[in-house]
């Protein structure tokens, strides 16, 4: 069992299809664990043992039918996967891990969820997150936070905390997350696990219930990058359901980085004359000195293995913020406001009339810091504010992706970290929401211009807590991310396994 958990998803599919372990024997691993562990961590919201069980012995049936008749098989056939508390799935409860939604059990499957069953994979349950994906340390949730697998006293990041934290902590192959200023990279940083952002549109959002509309995107969490980098070939391409996927009019047809979802093609080690532009506006005040060491230290390598690394000036850096949380926070208010205890979800027990009925809802069905955004987003949209606020932001939002595009012109890959600072303890963000926004100010932009970005680990801090590299790419340029990270990340795991060497080395003389 130990040698399951410790596979990648990549490693464990390859097992599975060669029938040296089956994909039942995978799933009560994964299930073993998680009954071990998840009371500590509570990485989950819903472990759906029965049905995990069942699609594993369906899968085992359908890995030998294909073989017999001598069919390709996913690379995720039979792997157990995990899947974040926002995205659907028909018959299990998806909660946003909210009150106000903690009996809904959709009626159809999200697309990328769906697209992961037909590839034969096998749902473990729902991942804790912060309610409807507002935090950026996974302690809104309705159902209590989740602790960082690394250090039960700190955060896994949010909002895929849920999903970070049971990747790490061997309760899942791989999981899916989403991210909307942050949410898988900064995660993935503090819990020292992969994760991608895909450009916006590459990745079907059906099934995924919105915060921000303009801004959220599916991606995958693992344990490295050939992991997220097989399953973003799994979950991306046009889907006819979703108006904002790619890939679907005349013209995208014509853009062959759209067509193109082979990101396994990437997976070369090899950044010779790779022009790489580490931003100067990055590393100034506010970022913890172990996190800028590691993140520059992880430059110096690419460019030791032949990459062209300079510094420059990106500018907008300090605008990102404040105009990420005025559209995140808008199109929040509208997307929540379904949310009334008529049709489906919570609703109150006691109320006097319709109006009194709504307000009782959602005052006892949403937590703190979904009220906070609601407000606040309702507020930059009302009269008189609306052109003070929301319009402006969205000006500066396009500013922002000029400022890419320029620095684009001249570099294939721009590097810097994920976070200011590794994973604070639990509480501490909570008692300060302006420091916890302030703590997306390296991820938000990216959202904000649509452009693809990868989170790997990078070292550690003085306190042993992993540091994320983030390396950022122009829209629909995944490749060129993904092989940075990978040359990167070879390097690491020889490095590592050199100093293991090493210490074995060392410890047999002095025996």
């Amino acid at each position: 069992m130990l040698e399951i958990l410790s596979l990648s998803a990549v490693e464990l599919g390859k097992k599975i299809a060669a029938g040296e372990i089956t994909s039942v024997e995978a799933t009560k691993a994964y299930l073993d664990e998680i009954g071990k562990k998840d009371k500590e961590i509570n990485a989950y919201v819903t472990v759906d043992t029965e049905g995990a069980l069942k699609a594993a012995e369906e899968a085992d049936k359908m890995i030998a039918a294909k073989k017999a008749a001598g069919e390709a098989l996913s690379p995720f056939a039979g792997v157990p996967v995990a899947i974040k508390d926002n995205m659907c799935i028909e018959g299990m409860l998806t909660s946003c891990s909210s009150h106000i939604l903690d009996n809904f059990y959709p009626t159809y499957t999200a697309t990328a969820v769906q697209q992961l069953k037909d590839a034969g994979a096998v749902i473990l349950g729902h991942t804790n997150m912060d309610e409807f994906a507002m935090g950026s340390t996974s302690e809104t949730s309705y159902y209590g936070p989740t602790k960082n697998p690394w250090n039960l006293e700190h955060v896994p990041g949010g909002s895929s905390g849920g999903s970070a934290a049971a990747v790490a902590a061997e309760e899942c192959a791989i999981a899916l997350g989403s991210d909307t200023g942050g949410s898988i990279r900064q995660p993935a940083s503090f819990c020292g696990v992969t994760g991608i952002k895909p450009t916006y549109g590459r990745v079907s959002r059906y099934g995924l219930i919105a915060y921000g509309s303009s801004l959220d995107q599916i991606g995958p969490l693992g344990k490295n990058v050939e992991d997220c980098a097989a399953m973003l070939e799994v979950i991306s391409g046009h889907d006819p359901k979703d108006s904002t996927s790619a890939g679907g009019d005349e013209e995208s047809k014509k853009d062959a980085r759209i067509l193109d979802n082979k990101f396994t093609d990437a997976l070369i080690d090899d950044v010779k004359g790779m022009k790489i532009g580490v931003p100067r506006d990055y590393f100034l005040e506010g970022i913890d000195e172990d996190v800028k060491n590691a993140v520059l230290g992880a430059a110096e390598v690419l460019k030791s293995k032949g990459a062209i690394v300079e510094e420059f000036d990106l500018g907008m850096v300090e605008y990102a913020i404040p105009a990420y949380y005025v559209i995140a926070c808008a199109e929040a208010s509208s997307n929540l406001e379904r949310f009334d205890g008529v049709k489906y979800g919570y609703r109150t027990d006691s109320y006097t009339d319709l109006h009194n009925m709504y307000k009782k809802t959602r005052s006892e069905g949403f937590g703190t810091e979904v009220k906070r955004r609601i407000m606040l987003g309702s507020f930059v949209l009302s009269s008189g504010y609306y052109d003070a606020y929301y319009v402006k932001a969205l000006r500066v939002k396009a500013l922002i992706k000029q400022a890419f595009d320029k620095a684009f012109e001249k570099y294939d890959v721009i590097l810097g970290p994920v976070a200011p600072t590794t994973a604070p303890k639990l509480g501490e963000s909570l008692s300060d929401p302006i420091q916890m926004y302030l703590g997306d100010i390296y991820t938000v932009s990216v959202n904000l211009a649509g452009l693809p970005g990868i989170s790997l680990p990078c070292g550690e801090d003085r306190n042993g807590l992993p540091v994320g590299l983030q390396l950022l790419g122009q829209t629909f340029d995944e490749k060129k991310i993904i092989q940075t990270a990978y040359a990167y990340e070879q390097y690491r795991l020889a490095n590592m396994n050199l100093k293991c060497d090493k210490s074995q080395s060392g410890s047999g003389k002095e025996a």
